[in-house]
């Protein structure tokens, strides 16, 4: 069983801000956890607008608290985020987020990130792996 808090992973190589200056992320379960699947918390700043692709991952958010617009770049229809609400880029889709009000989420990732991931040119976070643990 993990027990483990956003306050206690602050600081920490867990709480991970973003070179662009526009979010950042706790991800309070990784990779190495070897559970299937990743969580975060992320705060994306008030004014900032921010076009992600997650070509290897799928995503689910959920807002816990501000507002955001998404923009799904492949159709171009937007989505207004706030408290409560969902979104799942179950498509691998290319989507921007304009942020209206500081907005914090939750996101879960399949596959799991390890913690090392940024966004590249193009918004994709790439496909990093855990070692496997080693015999004993």
């Amino acid at each position: 069983m993990i027990v483990r808090s956003f306050q206690d992973i602050e600081g920490t190589d867990r709480h991970v801000k973003a070179a662009s200056g526009t979010w950042e992320s706790k991800r309070i379960v990784l990779a190495k956890e070897r559970v299937g699947f990743s969580l975060h918390e992320t705060v994306l700043y008030a004014g900032t607008e921010t076009s992600m692709w997650y070509a290897n991952h799928i995503e689910a958010v959920v807002c816990v608290e501000g507002e955001a617009e998404l923009t799904n770049d492949e159709t171009g229809e937007k989505h207004i985020i706030t408290p409560g609400v969902m979104y799942l880029l179950d498509g691998h889709e290319k989507h921007t987020m304009r942020i209206k009000k500081d907005f914090r989420c939750l996101c879960v990732f399949n596959p799991p990130v390890t913690g090392r991931e940024d966004h590249d040119e193009n918004g994709v976070y790439p496909l990093l792996t855990e070692p496997e643990p080693e015999a004993v």
